[in-house]
């Protein structure tokens, strides 16, 4: 919020006091007007609709209240005109040295401008990329990982207390798929006909994780393959039907995977954990390694693991509660009863615990760490999670307005014409680590939160390493560079930026373009707040992109100093000073908003 504009809200606030104390307006009315900044300065600064808003309850035409209202608004140094617009809008107008008054700010809070305390005090945690380490994170996982750092990054700029975790998903079944396809990697490192499953992990990653324990153990973990091969069902058989389709004629891939998992436990007994943490602690460490580069940071990396001795005290709950009931030898969840559209399995017939009731306990032990609220980014496809997970909280009895979950659409990565496919599985995927090495780090992190999450990414390989007006992110860059540029030649031509000299003179801003980037400039701590607490970072980067083509504009319109050679007047020193001053307003801004983004702020291009 601008300096401005409390001062407006609490004169409109004293005179809806009035209203009531002359029972225009009920004593219990609620104010729910709005205060915004103007699109167009024709129309002033500020608008506000308090007449719209209260004109049906006070029984008035809203034009005729706004008359009323203007009326009755005390005088104020900052505001120089009020006038009623439409259909009863009140737009009121700063005077000058209000409206350059939040260059004083900017200058004065530097990189803490636009942030706040507002929530102090208050903890919020943010979960998010928390991808199974059964791979190298891939550029649909960066998108998750961009915008939950971004959303951190903003909460933590008005006050909030954040704490950023990644769930590490170490103790379910893709982990056994990986530890099973590492050691059947290990069995053809020994010489066995291993014919490899369809349904395992494929990428030469695998056999680079096999590597090292055959190197370190020799054929001492080695098992037949026709041992492995026992009672295990036939593997999915893929045939082409008539239209082209890939189909399955015979087996079962989940069966047959499955099968060769238990018989690797059976065989290798407790050298079965050699494989599952070789998998498990070299996959983990490229994904910490992969974002740590990405500027990408956890204050806790959450296992699985460490959740399972909760699972049954969770259940218990639960049970205690009326909410779990036996079928079919399955262990079930009333979920039903708050919305979700079935009921769902917590503990299946064998006695294994589902991804469910690992969630409700991982869930429940959140809310019990103390946090006023949780955040989990997930991918649009877990969708259906949402209903079943609130559902669990509620049964407990948290309150599930506590959590709240934002779902990030998937991203398509085009090269040119062609869309490039992705499957972790077949080890075919274009890693996030290409992705950024490609574009580099800034350009892959703005173009992942530019959008609103549920909006798909059409990713431009092309645009994103361009160094154009049409890719964003450079154009903003080039701004903030451009200004560090004019300062450093002011250095070099022995000019001295004389920053009382630029608010001594800066009456002499006087160009449409220069009111509209003061007011840009005033309305980012508003942008900022809204940005956070609404959870999406893309209305930072369109604020930038404005500021930045508003900036360009200007600059390439007007010069800033004086031309080699000349002697300029003492008129042209002190505009020149004046602009200096917007100048470095613009860089502080523009800089203060790239790094909340996590991007860089460079000063050449």
């Amino acid at each position: 919020m601008s300096e401005q504009q409390p001062v407006i809200s609490q004169a409109l606030a004293l005179v809806v006091e009035s209203l009531k104390q002359q029972q225009i307006l009920p004593i219990d009315w609620v104010d729910n007007s709005t205060i915004s900044r103007t699109k167009d300065q024709a129309h002033g600064d500020f608008a506000s609709n308090l007449a719209m808003i209260a004109a049906k309850t006070a029984k008035k035409n809203p034009r005729e209240l706004a008359q009323t209202i203007v009326a009755m608004l005390p005088a104020s140094d900052m505001i120089s005109k009020v006038e009623i617009a439409g259909p009863g809008f009140i737009n009121f107008f700063l005077d000058d040295n209000a409206r350059f008054a939040i260059l004083d700010t900017i200058m004065e809070q530097k990189g803490d401008f636009g942030t706040s305390e507002e929530f102090a005090g208050q903890k919020i945690q943010v979960e998010f990329v928390s991808a199974n380490p059964t791979s190298s994170l891939h550029v649909g996982h960066g998108r998750g990982a961009a915008f939950g750092m971004s959303v951190a990054n903003l909460l933590e700029a008005v006050g909030y207390q954040v704490g950023r975790e990644y769930y590490v998903n170490d103790a379910g079944r893709q982990m056994d798929i990986l530890a099973t396809s590492t050691y059947l990697r290990y069995l053809e490192l020994c010489g066995e006909p291993i014919v490899f499953p369809t349904n395992a992990y494929q990428g030469d990653y695998v056999k680079d994780i096999a590597k090292p324990i055959k190197k370190q153990h020799g054929d001492s973990l080695k098992t037949a393959w026709e041992h492995m091969l026992l009672n295990v069902p036939a593997d999915a058989d893929y045939q082409i039907d008539a239209n082209g389709e890939k189909v399955c004629v015979s087996g079962d891939k989940e069966a047959h995977i499955d099968g060769l998992i238990a018989n690797a436990k059976a065989n290798l007994s407790d050298n079965y954990q050699i494989f599952h943490e070789a998998a498990l602690s070299t996959i983990l460490a490229d994904i910490q390694d992969d974002l740590a580069d990405f500027n990408v940071h956890f204050d806790q990396w959450f296992s699985e693991k460490s959740i399972q001795d909760a699972i049954v005290p969770a259940l218990e709950l639960l049970e205690q509660r009326g909410f779990l009931y036996q079928k079919d030898g399955n262990l079930w969840f009333k979920s039903t009863e708050f919305g979700d559209e079935k009921d769902r399995v917590v503990r299946r017939a064998n006695g294994q615990f589902t991804y469910f009731a690992s969630d409700i306990a991982y869930h429940k032990d959140k809310l019990d760490r103390g946090y006023d609220k949780i955040i989990d980014v997930w991918g649009s496809d877990h969708h259906g999670y949402i209903k079943r997970v609130k559902a669990a909280l509620t049964a407990m009895g948290y309150d599930a307005q506590r959590m709240d979950v934002i779902l990030v659409q998937f991203v398509t990565l085009w090269r040119g014409t062609e869309q490039i496919q992705m499957s972790s599985r077949s080890g075919q995927f274009v890693t996030l680590r290409e992705l950024r090495q490609e574009v580099g780090n800034d350009a892959a992190r703005f173009y992942y939160v530019a959008r609103k999450p549920e909006q798909h990414i059409d990713f431009d390989l092309e645009l994103a390493k361009s160094h154009t007006k049409d890719n964003a992110v450079y154009y903003i860059q080039y701004a903030h560079a451009r200004i560090c540029r004019v300062l450093e030649r002011t250095e070099e031509r022995g000019i001295k930026v004389d920053d009382k000299a630029g608010k001594a003179h800066q009456h002499l801003l006087t160009q449409p373009v220069e009111t509209d980037l003061l007011s840009v400039l005033a309305s980012y701590p508003e942008v900022l707040r809204r940005a956070a607490v609404n959870y999406e970072p893309h209305l930072l980067t369109n604020y930038l992109k404005d500021l930045a083509s508003l900036f360009h504009g200007w600059y390439n319109d007007n010069r800033i100093l004086p031309k080699d050679g000349e002697t300029p007047t003492q008129d042209e020193l002190d505009l020149m000073q004046a602009r200096l001053r917007l100048s470095k307003s613009v860089r502080q801004v523009i800089q203060n908003g790239l790094i909340l983004l996590g991007l860089t702020a460079p000063t050449s291009m």
